[in-house]
């Protein structure tokens, strides 16, 4: 039987996995417009794949549960996006639009680890082969999501150690998440099909309406398109083998 404190050490391990997204961008300094949009690009193809697992994982406990998620997932992001639009809102150095959508993009990914979380919780109620296998799968694709928000939030002017403690920052509703949900398991997994299509929802939302048309207005949409396409079937190959 799992311990209460592996279970929280092994969800934090997860969330600590999603600051090494953040490396890449130590290797550059100057950011480009070109590069802004090939960042959101990369950005968007993750977070595509990223919901596709999550609505089949979803879909897998509780498919109308899942698509109600997703429908209040959309209505979360169209909420805020409305009360950021009429509150000038700074996030670091960056006003506006820039600032608006780095807030939105921390609130996304904050909202789909609190589902990440719940998950870790539950599996470990399920045993010890299980919970290793789904928090090794959750640390890995942690570290492309956290890529993600890196691609988002360099470009606006954010340092790459500020781009990691975000990340990190984002993913701590894992262990706050996973420890409730391995006290109460069956209480947990009926909610866990809503959190997942919440996240889904509110991640594919945000790439539609925020992210890719800034890409396209910024560059070629043949690259645009190739970035996107290539980061989406990586992510979910990704999640496919894990």
């Amino acid at each position: 039987m799992s311990s209460a404190l592996t279970v929280f050490v092994a969800a934090l391990l997860t969330a600590a996995a999603t600051g090494l997204g953040a490396l890449p961008f130590s290797l550059t300094r100057a950011v480009r417009p070109e590069a802004v949009a090939w960042a959101n690009a990369l950005a968007s193809g993750l977070m595509l794949g990223a919901s596709f697992g999550l609505v089949a994982a979803g879909s897998e406990i509780g498919t109308v549960a899942t698509l109600a998620g997703a429908g209040l997932g959309v209505v979360f992001i169209l909420v805020m996006d409305r009360w950021l639009r009429h509150h000038d809102v700074p996030f670091g150095r960056a006003r506006g639009a820039g600032a608006r959508r780095m807030l939105l993009m921390v609130a996304v990914m904050t909202a789909h680890s609190f589902s990440e979380g719940v998950a870790v919780g539950v599996s470990f109620g399920g045993g010890a082969s299980l919970a290793t296998a789904i928090t090794l799968a959750i640390a890995v694709h942690n570290v492309p999501e956290g890529l993600a928000i890196s691609a988002v939030l360099r470009p606006q002017g954010v340092t790459v150690l500020g781009c990691a403690l975000w990340s990190v920052l984002s993913s701590l509703p894992q262990p706050v998440m996973a420890l409730p949900a391995f006290l109460f398991v069956e209480a947990f997994r009926p909610v866990l099909p809503w959190g997942l299509g919440f996240a889904a929802g509110a991640m594919v939302f945000m790439v539609l309406v925020e992210l890719l048309p800034e890409a396209y207005g910024q560059t070629q949409p043949r690259v645009v398109a190739l970035l996107v396409s290539l980061s989406l079937v990586g992510m979910v190959l990704l999640q496919q083998h894990l």
